[in-house]
């Protein structure tokens, strides 16, 4: 059976009630969430082996979290408690022609701190086979570029299939390292590649007349010279999945996404979610739905697919999480 690892922050998600404003009544949502976190839920909700690796502060908060990761049969035995705080964000839900908003205070988290040595990933990575990571926590410090870099090594040493969202945020990199000069080596150790076209010129450098000039109702043509161009300056990466979110306001996305294999560009059914619930952990619902699909089914085609039919239905759900089955996803992913 495929054991799945996830390594990435986790914080305390603190959202103003429904669609307000922030602190337009005296009251914040509490829940727990982040990129790895949400894939390994997902992954678990599947009946996939999945283990999060992390670290936690050794208090209430922490140990709260802790149980609520565990709560959806992810494998929390990895996760490392130790002094120092939990990172927050603050999330203000968008609506029609206002934006959603989001507030981060993470700095000087646990995993932000945590020393490179801080994981056994010997004992991690016994029997797993697959490793997941985004461009999200490698920007959460220098530390935590550091081990995410030796997490993905570990990762090809031991013949792990390894997948990363390049997931760019522009207000973290703060430490004085820009995207490239991390995300570069760091992908030279990447089976699959998750991105939008943006994230190629930003995370990894790579510009083209194609990168540079594609806009909503990028070609085929365009998307196939973005992903080979990654190809080529990667020739380690077996598929490059190319997101396609066309934004027509806070509360309606269309949603897609292609496939690249360096032979066949592979298209999803294109959803019109025209009353979006919760956009955050849209990303990482694709990402794990993406993995299940390439464990789970005999094509590449139905991979993707499945991918985007669990992301979409992620849109309607609040919180962090997708809380999805497998059964819920098929049906619409077969219509």
């Amino acid at each position: 059976m495929a054991r799945i690892v996830t390594l990435g922050e986790i914080m305390l998600r603190l959202k103003s009630p429904a669609l307000e404003r922030f602190f337009q009544s005296p009251s914040l949502e509490a829940t727990f969430g982040g990129g790895e976190a949400n894939v390994a839920v997902s992954l678990a909700n599947y009946g996939m082996d999945a283990a999060f690796v992390t670290a936690l502060p050794n208090n209430a908060i922490g140990e709260a979290c802790l149980r609520d990761v565990r709560s959806f049969g992810v494998d929390v035995s990895n996760i490392k408690m130790m002094d120092g705080r939990m990172g927050i964000y603050f999330l203000e839900t968008g609506s029609n022609q206002r934006p959603s908003k989001v507030v981060y205070d993470r700095a000087d988290s646990c995993i932000a701190k945590a020393p490179v040595d801080t994981f056994d990933w010997k004992k991690i990575f016994d029997g797993a086979t697959w490793f997941h990571i985004t461009g999200i926590t490698p920007a959460v410090s220098e530390g935590s570029a550091e081990l995410s870099l030796e997490a993905v090594r570990e990762a090809k040493k031991r013949g792990l299939q390894v997948s990363c969202d390049l997931n760019y945020r522009s207000n973290l990199w703060k430490y004085g390292k820009t995207p490239e000069q991390v995300m570069v080596p760091l992908v030279r150790y990447v089976d699959t590649l998750i991105a939008n076209e943006g994230h190629f010129r930003t995370m990894l450098g790579l510009r083209t007349d194609e990168v540079e000039t594609v806009r909503d109702g990028r070609s085929d043509e365009q998307c196939r010279a973005i992903a080979d161009l990654a190809m080529e300056a990667y020739p380690n990466l077996r598929r490059v999945l190319l997101t396609q979110r066309e934004s027509i306001s806070a509360s309606h996305n269309d949603w897609s996404a292609l496939l690249y294999n360096g032979k066949e560009l592979l298209h999803s059914r294109k959803y019109a979610i025209t009353d979006i619930v919760d956009r955050v952990g849209g990303g990482d619902s694709l990402d794990a739905g993406l993995i299940y699909g390439l464990s789970h089914y005999g094509d590449e085609k139905t991979a993707l697919e499945f991918a985007v039919a669990a992301s979409c239905l992620k849109h309607t759900i609040p919180g962090d999480y997708n809380r999805c089955k497998v059964s819920e996803v098929e049906a619409l992913m077969n219509g």
